[in-house]
C-alpha cells in the first residue's frame, strides 16, 4: 500500500511540500513557544482566513491577499503589545477575533463557503499543484536560511530582551522581523493543516521535544523529527483509510507527545518542567 502511495505524483508532492512546512513549523514553533507565544499562530490563521476572505470577494488569488493581511495582522499584533499594557495573549485573542470577524463578513457578503474556502480551512496537501508546491519550497528554504542566519539575535530577544538592547541589538527592527517571519510561515503552512490545525502542527512537537530537557539545537532537532515523523506517516495513513491528511497529522503528533508523556511519568525520560522553557539553554 505505502509504495503504491508513493508511486503517484500528487502523493510526492504532498510528501516533498509537507516535509518543508514540518520543517519551518518546528523551527519557528520554537521560538514561539519559548516566547510564550503559543497561541500566535492561531491569531494569525484567523487572520489569514480574513485575508483568504478578501481575496475570495475581490476576485483574486486568496493566497497573495492572506499573505498581506497576516502580515500586517501580526505587525499589528507586535505594535499593541509594545505600545499597550496588553499582554502577548490577549493580544493575540484581539487579532484573532478581529481577523476572523472580517473573514465571516466578507464570506457572508459573498455567498456563504466555497470549496475554496473549505480547502484553507481544513487543508488540502494533496490536491497541491507543482506551482504550490515549488513555491512552498522556495519560502521554506528562504524562512530556514533566515531564522538560521538570526538564530543568535532571536534567541537573545527570546531569553532577555532587555540585555539585547543593552547588548546594541535593534531588538524592535528584530521583533518585527520575527512577526513578520511567523506570519509567512503560518500562510505556507495553510495547504497542509489548514486554518483551524495550524497552531497544533507549530505547538505540539516542541512542547514534545522540550521534555527531552537538551539545549536549544538538540531541541529543535527534535522538534523537527517529530513533525516530519507526522507528516509522513500522517499523509500515508490517510492515504490507507481515506481520511482528512490535516486531522490525522496532528493527532499522530498528539499521540507522540502523550507517548513521552507516559514515559516521562515513568521515569525513563528526565524529568523537565515543560513550563520554564527558558531552562533551554541556548548556548548549547
Amino acid at each position: 500500500m505505502i509504495l503504491e502511495a508513493l508511486s503517484y505524483t500528487f502523493m510526492q508532492k504532498a510528501l516533498v511540500a509537507g516535509i518543508a512546512v514540518g520543517i519551518i513549523c518546528s523551527f519557528m514553533g520554537t521560538f514561539l513557544v519559548l516566547r510564550r507565544y503559543s497561541l500566535f499562530g492561531d491569531g494569525i490563521a484567523h487572520v489569514a482566513f480574513g485575508g483568504i476572505s478578501v481575496g475570495l470577494f475581490l476576485g483574486v488569488f486568496p493566497l497573495w491577499t492572506a499573505f498581506i493581511v497576516s502580515i500586517f495582522g501580526g505587525l499589528g499584533l507586535q505594535k499593541l503589545r509594545q505600545s499597550t499594557k496588553i499582554s502577548g495573549d490577549s493580544a493575540v485573542a484581539v487579532v484573532l477575533v478581529s481577523g476572523l470577524a472580517v473573514g465571516v463578513i466578507l464570506v457572508s457578503s459573498s455567498g456563504g463557503f466555497s470549496v475554496d474556502l473549505f480547502s484553507f480551512l481544513f487543508g488540502s496537501i494533496l490536491l497541491i499543484s507543482n506551482e504550490d508546491t515549488i513555491m512552498i519550497l522556495a519560502i521554506s528554504a528562504g524562512i530556514i536560511a533566515t531564522l538560521t542566519l538570526l538564530q543568535k539575535q532571536f534567541l537573545h530577544l527570546t531569553f532577555n530582551e532587555e540585555q539585547a538592547k543593552l547588548g546594541g541589538l535593534r531588538t524592535t527592527l528584530l521583533n518585527y522581523a520575527f512577526v513578520v517571519l511567523a506570519s509567512i510561515t503560518v500562510v505556507t503552512s495553510m495547504r497542509l493543516v489548514g486554518i483551524l490545525l495550524i497552531s497544533a502542527l507549530i505547538v505540539v512537537p516542541n512542547i514534545t521535544a522540550m521534555m527531552f530537557g537538551k539545549g536549544f539545537k538538540k531541541t529543535v532537532f527534535i522538534s523537527m523529527s517529530i513533525a516530519v515523523i507526522s507528516v509522513v506517516s500522517g499523509i500515508l495513513v490517510s492515504y490507507s483509510f481515506n481520511v482528512a491528511p490535516s486531522g490525522t497529522i496532528v493527532v499522530i503528533a498528539v499521540g507522540i507527545l502523550v507517548g513521552t508523556l507516559i514515559l516521562k511519568s515513568t521515569g525513563l525520560l528526565r524529568k523537565v518542567d515543560i513550563k520554564t522553557p527558558s531552562k533551554i539553554s541556548h548556548n548549547s
